[in-house]
């Protein structure tokens, strides 16, 4: 018979702290061994895997809600939180960047005609500034002057009265010049005051119908826009690439098709055209008058009620061609030229040796701003004239109030409105001032007492070629535009990162 352990020490194992799913293994039925085996009481706890799956996992986030909802209701909260920081983010961007949105397209739509600042006779421009002079009379004419009979009156020497003004069956001034004083309504800006876009914003603050928050007219609207399209964008991109993909040949980086550009494209050009009538709406409430008496809308809310009831509804909205065929276009031009010209510029660039962002980020860096400033040429006439196209009412709409000029006669088109702005428009903005001198001389002269007005030599501004030509009006805001382009790039440079995107869209 064997003798007793002299130790406990040699029977003791250290316990594993690792989760067992699989029941411990019946201790020996060695007598010897079983005298010195623990008891029941000291075996290590097992555990058994659950087969019970979660209930409702929301996006994979959480494994399982609890019985009394304290998960569910805390996801909502982060999640409402963060819709909120979004919206408040995109709405404080918009806000930032809207007064020279609002400066860039009241230069779009003001029309500008070619007689703008010509003299009519016996009116007053508001261009025009006149001068006191005074003709000072020499002793031998006032002796004369004293001598004289009153009754030999000199004809001759009498004052011409202007001619008569032009004026309709109810006897009211007909309107001969869009800047003659007088005709001028008094919520519209004076035409040819403001050049650039910061010019029209300091110009829209310091007008006595408008002022300085009309400088955030249609905040809301183009926010919400600029949100929707932001987010409706991928998705489109998303959806047309799941159902075109097995038809269309697989796409690789280097493809020379034009098939990488189909989809990037198409996206962008269905979420134009469905946003279009919240575009339509931001552009009406930008342009109109802000004085209370005269203004067309209250809000986005009336804006669109008033548009679908009187113009055409739905269909009018989106088919009518004054408004269908400049959204194509523009958005496609919108779409497409950032995606070919940075390109075709690093090829030149180059000169021979391909171009990446990844091998040459300051040449391909280069390559986008020019290609970026070069893309404004092709695309601002097209937004130019979609603008002017949105500001015309159809159907039985009321009458648009513009805080600025519009052309009476709506145009027919875009061929029609891009010929109408080169052949009848001018380009030479701010229309230069004109010096009258308002001459006076006294009634005891030789009969040269009266008021009469003279133009002091020849214009002030230098005829140019500019005058005769309305295509500095297709590229208002390019100036803008072009800086904006230029601060993407600095932030590029400084930031080694791809900039905030939203900087482009000015």
């Amino acid at each position: 018979m064997s003798s007793p352990p002299s130790s406990l020490r040699d029977l003791y194992a250290t316990p594993s702290n690792a989760w067992s799913f699989i029941p411990p293994l019946p201790p020996s039925s060695d007598s010897n061994s079983s005298a010195f085996s623990p008891g029941p009481s000291s075996t290590s706890q097992s555990y058994q895997w659950s087969t019970r799956t979660s209930t409702n996992p929301l996006f994979d986030l959480s494994s399982s809600f609890d019985s009394d909802g304290s998960d569910t209701r805390m996801f909502i909260t982060v999640k409402l939180k963060g819709l909120l920081a979004a919206a408040f983010l995109q709405y404080a961007t918009t806000a930032l960047i809207m007064p020279l949105d609002v400066g860039k397209m009241l230069l779009q739509v003001q029309w500008v005609p070619r007689d703008a600042g010509e003299v009519v006779p016996g009116a007053v421009l508001t261009t025009d500034t006149v001068e006191e002079e005074e003709e000072l009379s020499d002793d031998s004419n006032e002796n004369d002057s004293y001598f004289a009979d009153p009754s030999n009156v000199n004809t001759a020497a009498a004052p011409t009265p202007p001619p008569p003004r032009l004026s309709d069956e109810r006897g009211y001034v007909v309107r001969q010049s869009v800047l003659e004083e007088g005709t001028i309504p008094e919520y519209v800006i004076p035409v040819g005051s403001a050049d650039g876009t910061w010019g029209m914003v300091k110009r829209v603050g310091r007008f006595k119908s408008e002022g300085w928050f009309s400088l955030w007219k249609g905040l809301l609207t183009s926010a919400v826009n600029d949100a929707l399209s932001g987010t409706l964008q991928p998705i489109i991109h998303s959806l047309l690439q799941s159902m075109l993909s097995p038809v269309l040949p697989p796409i690789t980086p280097f493809s020379p098709s034009a098939m990488p550009l189909l989809l990037p494209v198409a996206s962008h050009v269905v979420t134009g055209f469905l946003l279009s009538p919240l575009d339509l709406v931001r552009t009406r409430l930008i342009i109109q008058s802000s004085h209370p008496r005269y203004r067309t809308y209250s809000g986005p809310l009336d804006a669109l009620r008033e548009i679908l009831a009187h113009e055409g509804g739905l269909h009018g909205v989106y088919l009518h061609p004054h408004l269908l065929l400049p959204t194509l276009l523009d958005c496609t031009l919108r779409a497409l030229v950032p995606l070919t010209l940075p390109g075709l510029v690093a090829s030149y660039l180059g000169f021979g040796v391909p171009l990446a962002p990844e091998t040459h980020p300051i040449m391909w860096a280069v390559a986008e701003l020019l290609g970026s400033c070069a893309g404004l040429l092709v695309t601002l006439p097209f937004e130019t004239v979609r603008r002017r196209l949105q500001a015309q009412v159809r159907g039985d709409a009321r009458p648009l109030r513009a805080c600025v000029e519009l052309r009476p006669k709506p145009y027919n088109g875009i061929v029609d409105a891009f010929w109408h702005i080169l052949t009848e428009e001018r380009s030479d903005l701010p229309l230069e001032k004109k010096r009258r001198r308002r001459k006076s001389s006294s009634a005891k002269g030789k009969g040269k007492g009266a008021e009469g007005l003279r133009e002091d030599g020849a214009r002030l501004e230098g005829e140019s070629w500019l005058k005769n030509t309305g295509i500095g009006q297709l590229y208002r805001g390019l100036g803008m535009r072009a800086s904006a382009s230029l601060v993407v790039f600095v932030l590029a440079m400084l930031g080694g990162d791809e900039p905030d995107s939203g900087w482009a869209e000015l």
